[in-house]
């Protein structure tokens, strides 16, 4: 089987063409390193040639609210539109669990706004909601800091290794198109303010932790399961605290 990662080269896609690969499919990275820009759609009808499955993983160079809409839009009707040119027979797409509950977010707006999108399309379609990765942790912290204060919202996470997500989204991708919204998360809850003391402490980080009712998270304001995954959600195994425990010898933000 052919797959066309798109976003390929990133954190998750690299992860998901080398699992895709070690399973024996022809997974293909295609991102601007190939030669494929979804915004101009250069490179996709020549990507997608063959394909039987195109993963799109791909995320906006800019976070601001105008410019991840325009991006997530504009990127996604381009793909699509080359799906139904090349005959794709599967669109699989990365958003977020919890992307439709809180609207005050213009990231997650944008995520919607793609969902409905791929939705409306007639590409066969798996929507694969995640929650955030662990390698994410250190950017957490650093979005959250005031002075030598992480300010954190008083709301549960249940976040997942990155590997784990990519097997998950690469048995979706391999399998009958859902035609709906899958979650997937990581295999217990935490506090935003445990997971986060957890990860500075292994690196001796001295900042001081506050859970605070009003904090928000990257601009919006969380309650306690905004960002759980539902019943029936696909969930990883490997803990936290094993992970951080494989990892703390680096610091894995950017």
């Amino acid at each position: 089987m052919k797959l066309v990662v798109i976003g390929g080269h990133g954190r998750l896609g690299s992860k998901l063409v080398e699992k895709l690969g070690d399973q024996g499919h022809d997974a293909v990275a295609a991102d601007l390193r190939t030669g494929v820009n979804t915004i101009t759609g250069e490179g996709l009808a020549e990507a997608f040639e063959g394909a039987d499955v195109v993963i799109d993983v791909s995320n906006s160079p800019s976070f601001e609210d105008a410019a991840v809409m325009e991006f997530f839009q504009t990127s996604t009707r381009n793909i699509l539109a080359a799906e139904r040119a090349a005959g794709i027979g599967h669109h699989v797409a990365l958003s977020i669990v919890g992307a439709d509950r809180l609207p005050d977010s213009g990231y997650l707006r944008a995520k919607v706004a793609q969902e409905r999108l791929i939705v409306q399309s007639p590409v066969p379609y798996s929507i694969v909601r995640a929650t955030q990765f662990y390698e994410f942790v250190d950017s957490i912290a650093d979005a959250a800091t005031e002075g030598d204060t992480v300010r954190l919202p008083q709301a549960r996470i249940q976040p997942i290794a990155a590997a784990e997500l990519a097997g998950a989204a690469g048995s979706v991708a391999t399998g009958t198109p859902l035609n709906r919204i899958a979650e997937v998360g990581g295999p217990e809850a935490m506090w935003f303010e445990e997971l986060i003391r957890q990860a500075l402490s292994v690196q001796n980080d001295a900042r001081q932790i506050v859970a605070d009712p009003d904090a928000e998270y990257f601009g919006t304001k969380l309650s306690d399961d905004s960002l759980l995954p539902g019943e029936g959600a696909l969930l990883g195994e490997i803990r936290f605290a094993d992970w951080l425990e494989e990892h703390s010898h680096v610091r894995v933000a950017t």
